[in-house]
């Protein structure tokens, strides 16, 4: 998602004529292919840079989000989020000694406010044995590390306003709520950052979207982002977490991310999620949608025309591109040999040129393959479906 999120666009079909598919040929023997496209991600939800150019016509957030997520109503949601550190790769969690900073025992309960020294500057949870922890403090002056407790089953550091998590390179990210290891391997601990929901979304939305925006873009980002991480917790709750932190879920980057405008966003929005017959939507976002929505399993993911994606001044580089590709690349991807030809075989028929591309079709020395566009994307690394080739016969 600035990126930003990247998913597969899904199929309908809707075949284009065929003065299109003669448009959408490359030329045999070509040493390059020249492929253009729209859009950036998978087009489904809110667009960002939609949201932004609604914000620019004068729209409020809710307008916004009644266009991007149709026949949804508005919600209320609370209580606290599970997200996975990717970063932190170590066996355990290690953080800086702060005031107030404690340790509680998962498997009792009971909490241990952690002794403050002049030369104590770290404190780990690491794992001991099978399914236990050990809590150690590190002395700076001495250069040692020292044991303080021990644990059957896992632990978590809470107390301070902000920890901070010392990841592998030494660089520090700090974190509202608690800094949790969970058991993986029995000899491994994994950091899930547990926290309120809406100090969640302060470490979301200024990574997700862009913080200099219009208030009502990013109280629309607020808002999605909310009700994406509510449907994905109702999801997950015998899991150890409920969200990772990176483009796969919603990239989250803890305190250090948060800014004003978008606490602000998320602040005048609080609690707000988009429901659909009374439950949480998967509200899926993504960059730019090209100029019309994609469609989805859901009754709310529907295909329709977006004029706010393209909207002057909303700064969208994304409305349209072009790339290349060698004939070494285009040949790894359909295998049929020697390319002679390559062609969209089928599109929505919602928005310029026909559409987003739903099937391609490469015909080579060895004959003819017909992949989805979305394979396409992925092998070939394109910034969306939504594309096509140049005219040519096959």
């Amino acid at each position: 998602m600035r990126r930003r999120a990247i998913a597969a666009v899904v199929l309908s079909s809707t075949v284009i004529s065929a003065t299109a598919q003669a448009r959408d040929v490359v030329p045999a023997a070509a040493p390059d292919t020249t492929i253009n496209g729209r859009g950036f991600g998978h087009g489904r939800g809110l667009s960002q840079y939609g949201a932004q150019g609604a914000a620019l016509a004068g729209k409020p957030a809710k307008q916004i989000l009644d266009f991007y997520y149709p026949g949804t109503t508005t919600g209320k949601a609370t209580g606290s989020i599970r997200v996975r550190v990717s970063a932190d790769t170590t066996d355990g969690v290690r953080v800086g000694a702060v005031s107030g900073l404690a340790v509680r025992s998962m498997a009792t309960g009971k909490v241990y406010p952690l002794p403050r020294a002049s030369t104590r500057n770290q404190w780990s949870i690491d794992p001991n044995g099978e399914h236990g922890t050990k809590i150690s403090s590190y002395d700076a002056k001495a250069r040692k590390w020292t044991l303080y407790k021990t644990f059957t089953g896992m632990a978590q550091f809470e107390g301070a306003a902000v920890i901070g998590l010392v990841l592998p390179s030494g660089a520090v990210r700090r974190y509202r709520g608690a800094l949790r290891a969970i058991d993986v391997s029995g000899t491994h601990l994994d950091t899930v950052n547990v926290l309120p929901l809406e100090y969640y979304l302060r470490g979301v939305v200024p990574r997700e979207s862009v913080s200099s925006w219009r208030p009502a873009a990013l109280q629309a980002q607020a808002v999605a982002a909310r009700t994406y991480s509510v449907f994905h917790r109702a999801r997950a709750a015998r899991k150890a977490y409920d969200l990772c932190d990176t483009t796969s879920c919603q990239v989250y980057g803890g305190y250090d991310s948060e800014e004003t405008s978008t606490n602000n966003a998320i602040a005048a929005t609080a609690g707000q999620v988009r429901l659909y017959k009374g439950n949480p939507i998967i509200a899926e976002f993504s960059s730019s949608n090209g100029g019309a929505t994609a469609a989805g399993d859901a009754p709310y993911q529907i295909t329709k025309a977006d004029g706010w994606d393209a909207y002057p001044k909303n700064g969208n580089p994304n409305v349209s591109w072009t790339v290349t590709r060698t004939a070494a690349q285009m040949q790894a991807v359909f295998d049929v040999g020697s390319i002679r030809y390559v062609r969209v075989l089928k599109r929505t028929g919602v928005g310029p040129g026909g559409g987003r591309a739903l099937t391609v079709e490469a015909a080579g020395s060895r004959g003819k393959r017909v992949l989805t566009a979305d394979q396409v994307r992925i092998r070939l690394h394109l910034r969306s479906a939504w594309i096509s080739f140049p005219a040519r016969t096959p």
